[in-house]
């Protein structure tokens, strides 16, 4: 039996017929999907300690389940002593199944280990449907080994959908399950 990811069944089966009821879509295409999910740690100590950036590749891999690539510097800033090329951070791109998965451990399990965490702000939107949020610590992740992590950093977590507006794409990650705040009226 192949394998099939537990969100990618219930957007099949539940969001794509209630985004259709909702937005009054005609066609099934014009359901809004995920497209893809960018991690990204920024390390800017590695251009004392390039030792730094091996580890935040390594937790990074342990986290998406993916080796990430190195993003380099774009160009020197002499004031931060760095200069074009040098590598500053990594990030993993993930597509497909892998894409879900990490979804449904980042909604299940990493955000509500969040330190006093009231909710996913909506203002977090781009205005075309993508959705960025951020990690103050990786340790949220239950992969991550907390007795062998060298310094506690941030990453970057965006989800790239198909919708074209904010609305779409808001209606679409709420019913995955995201822990959107709720508004006082």
């Amino acid at each position: 039996m192949e394998y099939f990811p537990r969100l990618l069944k219930k957007y099949r089966d539940e969001i794509v017929p209630g985004l259709r009821k909702k937005f009054n879509y005609k066609n099934i295409m014009q359901v809004p999907a995920l497209k893809k999910i960018v991690l990204n740690i920024g390390v800017g100590d590695a251009i004392e300690n390039n030792k730094l950036l091996d580890t935040a590749l390594e937790e990074l891999t342990v986290i998406a389940g993916q080796r990430p690539a190195i993003s380099k510097a774009k160009k020197s800033i002499s004031n931060f002593k760095l200069r074009e090329g040098m590598p500053i951070g990594c990030f993993v791109t993930l597509r497909g199944w892998r894409m879900y998965e990490f979804l449904d451990r980042l909604i299940n399990i990493a955000i509500p280990r969040v330190r006093d965490f009231r909710g996913l702000p909506d203002r977090s939107m781009d205005g075309r449907g993508n959705f960025n949020l951020g990690f103050k610590e990786q340790i949220v992740f239950p992969e991550i080994n907390y007795d062998k992590i060298e310094k506690i950093r941030g990453m970057n977590i965006t989800i790239v959908t198909t919708a074209k507006t904010d609305e779409e794409g808001l209606a679409l990650l709420s019913m995955f399950g995201m822990p959107f705040a709720r508004k006082a009226d």
